[in-house]
């Protein structure tokens, strides 16, 4: 099987850890200042009316954001994206141990996404959800195909 697929799924967790790690140095920057202003006037800036639902749930995170859980979900992130980077890099070398990673932490998600969905079907909850499962599928079948045979020592109930 071709290494060309893996490749792009290393690529596409890297964008995912690249992400992620911007928008946790982002939440650095809001440590000490006043968090629930800026989300004021991000909602006003778009002409949002901010007694509607998202604006409403930006504005209640914002006025509930302390220090303390602004540097928690900065450090989350940078951890978060730390493996995602690591698994890259992985996928990218060809590591086995890279492969079962992706399976399993992709494979984690498919239940919250298929309840998500369950809770209200959208184009964008069914795309994460039909990409996430394609990768997981192709993954799983690549780890199928390239699975080291029994050797013959321990067939017969030898030691190796």
């Amino acid at each position: 099987m071709s290494y060309r697929g893996v490749r792009i799924v290393a690529v596409v967790e890297a964008a995912k850890g690249a992400l992620v790690l911007a928008a946790g140095l982002e939440l650095f920057t809001l440590v000490h200042r006043d968090v629930q202003a800026i989300a004021e006037r991000i909602v006003e800036h778009f002409h949002f009316n901010p007694a509607s639902r998202y604006p409403r749930i930006l504005l209640d995170a914002a006025g509930a954001l302390t220090d303390e859980r602004l540097v928690a979900l900065a450090m989350g992130a940078i951890a978060y994206s730390t493996v995602r980077f690591i698994e890259a890099y992985g996928l990218w070398m060809q590591r086995r141990w890279a492969e079962w990673l992706a399976v399993v932490a992709g494979g984690l998600y498919i239940p919250i996404e298929i309840y998500e969905i369950a809770r209200r079907v959208t184009w964008i909850r069914s795309g994460l959800l039909a990409v996430n499962a394609a990768i997981v599928v192709y993954l799983a079948l690549v780890l199928w195909q390239t699975r080291r045979p029994a050797s013959r020592g321990s067939q017969d109930g030898e030691k190796s």
